[in-house]
């Protein structure tokens, strides 16, 4: 299938408030994107008319935002109840090798249905790691940057490892730890190729604070399943999607054009629709 008109499922319950902006550069890119709540999967308190299928759909994507209002933890009541609406379906999904993606809130999302960094064959699990509360302390908003790991992500493949990408933060729990054996499990992950970015500086080089806004060890900033279709990262490239919204777009060839985010969704919508 090709990418122009491919079926793509924002999904969205309350306090998801990045998912018109994704729609947006998706449809830009010339998918059909639907924000898509999660109550219309369901079938419950929607007009037949509204109802959807979640097989339907080449790729799905969780937004950014604070899914009921992030209370417990963030992500945590969003994953709850997608577990009890849609899990079986969200399973076969992935086995069937669909791209799931998650953003920012969506990735604490991914992370706590126990996708994130997963385990072979697409299950949902009780959650292995959990995005905690920054270093700092605080809601950290601003300019970062990414570098691409190299690791298991299809979309990416083509390009250099430490292609770098400038996408912009806004959160305040993105510090990414693993349970366990934390040193190790992040080596693991690591030679299993499934570190999707990991902060750096501008430069390219390592990443101190703010560039890592949040203190994730290793610089982590996005991770993989095992087997790359499902992925999450906690800086929002649809914020970076055209070139006005770059904080230098006064500079150089100013603001006409693309930016970083357009690379990024471009290669995931392709992706998707090879697998369509």
């Amino acid at each position: 299938m090709a990418r122009r008109r491919l079926p793509v499922a924002l999904l969205s319950i309350e306090g998801t408030n990045c998912d018109e902006e994704l729609r947006v550069a998706l449809e830009h890119l010339g998918a059909a994107a639907e924000v898509v709540h999660l109550k219309q999967f369901e079938g419950r308190e929607v007009e037949p008319a509204e109802r959807r299928q979640l097989s339907d759909y080449a790729a799905l994507f969780v937004p950014g935002g604070f899914s009921a209002g992030d209370y417990v933890r963030a992500g945590a009541i969003f994953a709850a109840r997608i577990r009890a609406a849609i899990g079986p379906d969200l399973e076969t999904f992935v086995r069937d090798g669909h791209l799931v993606g998650g953003i920012c809130n969506g990735f604490q999302v991914l992370t706590e249905l126990g996708l994130l960094p997963g385990a072979p064959g697409g299950r949902l699990r009780p959650p292995e790691a959990v995005l905690m509360t920054n270093d700092s302390g605080r809601f950290e908003c601003r300019p970062t940057y990414v570098a691409w790991d190299g690791g298991r992500f299809p979309p990416l493949r083509g390009l250099p490892r430490g292609t770098r990408f400038l996408f912009p933060s806004a959160h305040g729990e993105g510090k990414f730890v693993l349970g366990g054996d934390a040193p190790a499990r992040l080596r693991a992950l690591s030679e299993a190729g499934q570190i999707l970015f990991r902060w750096v500086a501008p430069d390219g080089g390592p990443a101190t604070y703010p560039w890592n806004p949040n203190g994730s060890a290793g610089d982590v900033a996005g991770v993989t399943n095992p087997e790359g279709n499902v992925f999450g990262l906690m800086p929002h490239p649809e914020r970076a999607f055209f070139r006005a919204q770059s904080v230098d777009w006064s500079r150089g060839d100013g603001a006409e054009g693309a930016g970083d985010g357009a690379t990024f969704l471009k290669a995931v919508l392709d992706r998707a629709a090879e697998r369509a």
